[in-house]
């Protein structure tokens, strides 16, 4: 079911609308805006992807991304300013666990956009979405230990830290890896809902 109704609502990637941001689909134009933040070490040093090496690069990782869009593989909106419409990251389900109902989120970010609620807003964006559109019984969020903005960013958004999972070696370090989840009821239950 959740399979079906992720295939009907992304067939058109929907947009959302936060106080200071847009989150929509990615497209070739944003290449020049990705590859200004994925070059940086800083943003993939605790992510699976490599750090952009060229505009080369980032186009054909840009291409591969918007065939998953069409494969129902990849599921992540372009995080771009109000106002100017710069794309500064990306936000949004990085995949979905059809049997148990679950998504996962994932975000990242450019540096000199750090500290001002940006990934707490395109992440709150995405777990309202996740609850209110795609119905989903859970969403979780793994996350390097050493990274504690992003565990900021998920408390942020309700997400409750659960412990450590296995460790992973990412860029050649093993890294201790925390995870964070939410559940419909505790969604529905929080004091102050998010968004």
């Amino acid at each position: 079911m959740l399979r079906e109704r992720v295939r009907e609502i992304y067939k058109d990637m929907p947009v959302l609308e936060t106080p200071h941001l847009i989150l929509r689909k990615l497209i070739r134009a944003d290449a020049a805006d990705m590859n200004e933040f994925s070059r940086r070490e800083e943003v993939s040093k605790y992510l699976l992807w490599d750090r952009h090496t060229s505009m080369r690069y980032t186009k054909a990782y840009l291409s591969d991304l918007l065939r998953s869009y069409r494969d129902f593989t990849y599921f992540e909106w372009a995080v771009t300013l109000k106002g100017n419409g710069k794309m500064i990251g990306t936000c949004g389900f990085t995949k979905f666990h059809y049997g148990s109902n679950t998504g996962e989120i994932g975000y990242s970010l450019h540096p000199d956009y750090w500290g001002r609620g940006y990934a707490t807003e395109a992440a709150q964006a995405t777990v309202v979405f996740g609850f209110s559109e795609l119905d989903l019984h859970r969403i979780e969020a793994y996350f390097a230990l050493e990274n504690t903005a992003s565990r900021r960013v998920l408390e942020h958004c309700g997400m409750i830290y659960r412990g450590e999972t296995e460790p992973m070696v990412i860029k050649g370090v093993e890294r201790r890896i925390g995870y964070a989840t939410l559940t419909r009821e505790e969604y529905d239950t929080l004091a102050a809902p998010v968004g």
